[in-house]
């Protein structure tokens, strides 16, 4: 007993320690956005300071347009992932519940395109786009996000689907119902603990996408990626300033996170305990 409560103590010290370690750059980040630039520039860590708004102000002033580019966040990764789990669901359908000898390989071959970096592809994109006149426009941004997120949005949902029963699908089969009817009526109603977590997760990896962002935009469809960009300048980096711009580019999807926590960690766990 004493045994076993010594490392349960152990075990609780180190889920600590590395809690700490996870948020501290978080917390560094605040910290240095309540600075002024003097006081983040400073070689040794200032931890003891007068809190000041100037950085915050400076970074929703009105020629900042902060808003202009956190629209555009919003648009891309919301579009882009509604846009996901509708090509996402039915294809995940018919490969759970109507498999073949391919399906396999195919779901493979998906998750291997995430092995590719994306300056590997960068060239080739850019061209097609510059030629099709998609740079710098929140389609072309949109399609790249739903591109980027599309074979992890499939493994998910394909994962949710293989948990639920295929005879519940056998018994709408025998009722006569459509396969339209039994994915919508029968199999989402089910998986929707699972599709909720993964829109979450496919909306953040899309609010969070710097290098596309920063590469296919100049202004027009720019996302709060480029907006953090922009304190960098010829002079340098503006540390307390980028730092509230970050701040302010990560408290929505913070905030998100923090009231669908619950959500994301039962879909999360969906179909884990039968």
């Amino acid at each position: 007993m004493n045994s076993s409560r010594f490392t349960n103590g152990v075990m609780g010290v180190l889920a600590w320690i590395v809690a700490l370690l996870i948020f501290f750059p978080i917390l560094w980040l605040l910290l240095t956005a309540f600075k002024t630039e003097q006081q983040a520039f400073t070689v040794v860590p200032n931890f003891f300071f007068s809190p000041t708004l100037e950085s915050f102000k400076t970074a929703l002033a009105q020629g900042s347009g902060y808003w202009h580019y956190a629209w555009n966040s919003v648009l891309t990764a919301v579009a882009s992932t509604v846009i996901g789990l509708a090509l996402a669901v039915p294809a995940a359908y018919a490969m759970a519940f109507y498999p073949n000898k391919r399906t396999d390989f195919l779901l493979v071959w998906m998750v291997s395109t995430k092995f590719i970096p994306a300056v590997g592809v960068l060239i080739p994109i850019y061209l097609v786009y510059s030629a099709v006149g998609l740079l710098d426009n929140a389609l072309g941004l949109t399609l790249l996000f739903t591109a980027m997120n599309l074979p992890i949005i499939v493994w998910m949902v394909y994962s949710y689907f293989r948990d639920i029963p295929k005879d519940i699908v056998e018994a709408a089969d025998i009722d006569g119902a459509s396969i339209m009817q039994t994915l919508f009526k029968v199999v989402l109603p089910l998986a929707l603990p699972g599709l909720a977590s993964t829109g979450l997760l496919a909306l953040i990896l899309a609010w969070n996408e710097s290098f596309w962002s920063i590469t296919m935009t100049d202004h027009s469809a720019a996302t709060l990626a480029v907006y953090i960009a922009s304190f960098k300048s010829a002079e340098g980096l503006f540390w307390a300033k980028m730092s509230a711009a970050s701040v302010l580019a990560i408290a929505p999807i913070i905030v998100l996170g923090w009231f669908t926590q619950r959500q994301m960690v039962r879909g999360l766990t969906f179909g884990a305990v039968k």
